[in-house]
């Protein structure tokens, strides 16, 4: 801790948004990055507290040692902070855009003051590491012959292949998808993760000997082969089982699921669009509806309003966010949805509205994942979302990185 009243005397500073009327005509990052200098300056916020909470399950699955690497970025070490950083998360540049940073919400100073910027600063170590070319393959110094098949190319799957390959086993990947990344790529907007981000650390996976098997959709019985044929298996595929909305019209056209329309759905181009669930990927529909032009974007979320609500960047750039509001059917013309029912549940006598709509989004969380009953065996293992159901993308590094270590120990 080299600045011991830089938590007393240092504010907070956050990486600034793009402007709104510019960053919603295009597909970029919305964020522009600190200079060093601020970044330094956040670094020396760091306490040196007793108990760093930020650290463990508490506030990091992926146990990041984050003091360490705060007081070395205040010292200018950026080497020794990259390799700090890189001895327990495989993919720091994907947390530091992605993860709602649990680790700043256990933060100590947080109890008197704004915590640490602790995920502007470990995306700036991470993309310093690729700026200054410190991200290389790392293949394994001995090979044990062990083949290993990944299902699933996702955060937990791939930090699973890339510690599996490391430890010296041949490694996998079965991508349904045509591209690596799983969610990751077709998911997650590209103005929160620009892909060329991604396609760089897969290339260091690849590079590293993990070889990937895209456009491969794994069903029973190939799972079945899979576990035959190879020493272990690792089923990593995801929750990807939506929630969904029993109510009468559901079966109108117009009517998506949120992971269905990010993915490979309709515009949403001078269309009225109402976005039911007003969690993370929710706000992703939302930033996307923006950008295709939507003429009016309606967000739902029938829990009652959070003391403090969490505003994201895309109720920033416009939408109608309301709370407590249940919907209670569909109406449609000619097959097509044309309006929402809904009542607000405050209310439940006098609050009942229709709003009228061409697009309706289901942004309403996952159940559960169909990869979890692919096949079973003493050589299969399941990791991420799979296994502990929708979760932060900090618990399914954890996840695969956990796995990896398992399967490592029973194969050596």
């Amino acid at each position: 801790m080299g600045d011991v009243k830089g938590f007393i005397t240092l504010r907070r500073a956050d990486p600034a948004r793009r402007p709104v009327s510019e960053r919603v005509r295009d597909w970029d990052e919305m964020y522009r990055p600190l200079p060093e200098d601020a970044l330094r300056e956040q670094g020396a916020r760091c306490m040196d507290c007793g108990v760093p909470f930020c650290q463990g399950d508490t506030g990091c699955p992926v146990e990041n040692v984050i003091p360490d690497w705060n007081d070395l970025v205040y010292r200018g070490r950026w080497r020794e902070a990259f390799d700090a950083l890189h001895a327990t998360n495989n993919f720091p540049e994907l947390t530091g855009r992605l993860c709602p940073a649990p680790c700043e919400s256990a933060c100590v100073l947080g109890l008197i003051e704004r915590p640490v910027a602790i995920r502007t600063i470990e995306q700036a170590i991470a993309d310093r590491g690729f700026a200054e070319g410190w991200v290389v393959p790392r293949p394994p110094a001995r090979e044990t012959g062990a083949r290993v098949a990944v299902v699933g190319s996702g955060p937990a799957g791939l930090a699973a292949a890339q510690q599996l390959r490391r430890a010296g086993h041949r490694v996998t990947v079965y991508e349904r998808a045509s591209r690596v990344g799983g969610l990751l790529r077709y998911g997650i907007p590209s103005f929160k993760l620009d892909k060329t981000v991604l396609d760089e650390r897969c290339s260091q996976i690849a590079a590293e000997g993990v070889v990937f098997e895209t456009g491969r959709d794994i069903d029973r019985s190939s799972a079945a082969r899979l576990a035959a044929e190879y020493d272990a298996v690792l089923i990593a595929t995801g929750a990807d089982i939506p929630r969904d909305l029993s109510v009468p019209g559901r079966g109108l056209k117009g009517i998506h699921f949120a992971m269905d329309y990010l993915v490979r759905g309709p515009s949403a181009q001078d269309k009225r669009v109402v976005i039911l669930g007003g969690g993370d990927t929710g706000s992703d529909c939302l930033g996307t509806c923006h950008r295709q032009g939507a003429r009016e974007v309606f967000q739902f979320e029938v829990l009652p309003t959070p003391p403090t609500p969490r505003t994201s960047h895309a109720h920033e750039e416009g939408g109608l966010r309301e709370w407590s509001i249940s919907t209670t059917g569909f109406e449609g013309i000619n097959g097509h949805v044309v309006a929402l029912r809904a009542r607000r549940v405050d209310m439940p006598t006098v609050g009942q509205f229709t709003v009228p709509c061409d697009m309706v989004i289901l942004a309403m969380g996952f159940t559960g994942a169909r990869g979890r009953e692919l096949v079973k065996g003493p050589n299969v293992y399941v990791a991420g979302d799979a296994r502990r159901g929708a979760s932060l993308i900090v618990w399914a590094i954890r996840e695969g990185r956990d796995a990896a270590r398992a399967i490592d120990r029973a194969l050596t």
